[in-house]
């Protein structure tokens, strides 16, 4: 059974920094991609960033370009979300997630997603 445990929320202020971590368990990590999304209260939940199986490619929405950066370490199963600059709008929960199928290149679209994260709050006040 795949699980995925995400810690490093927390309270920030605008401009401050923070690094949200996912550990997995549960089945090869290194196989497959990984993705983070966040949903603000009232709002849908969205994509924020994807990586491919090696790390070596990325993919981010347009609103944390240049902000936040995705990345893993296989040998200890575990995806990164640094996140610099943070926004009050970057307010929410933050859920990281994981595929079934094996994809080549990072996924952007919830629905390719089958495993999630509890999520953890990232508060930015202003």
């Amino acid at each position: 059974q795949v699980q995925l445990v995400e810690s490093g929320g927390g309270l920030v202020q605008a401009g401050g920094s923070l690094r949200l971590s996912c550990a997995a368990s549960g089945r090869t990590f290194s196989n497959y991609a990984m993705g983070w999304f966040r949903q603000a209260p009232g709002k849908e939940r969205e994509f924020v960033a994807a990586v491919s199986w090696s790390g070596g490619s990325t993919y981010y929405a347009d609103f944390v370009k240049g902000r936040f950066t995705i990345s893993r370490y296989n040998a200890k199963n575990t995806v990164y979300l640094q996140m610099n600059s943070l926004k009050p709008e970057d307010t929410a929960v933050y859920y990281c997630a994981a595929p079934k199928k094996i994809y080549t290149v990072p996924v952007v679209a919830p629905s390719a997603y089958d495993y999630w994260g509890q999520g953890t709050q990232v508060t930015v006040s202003s």
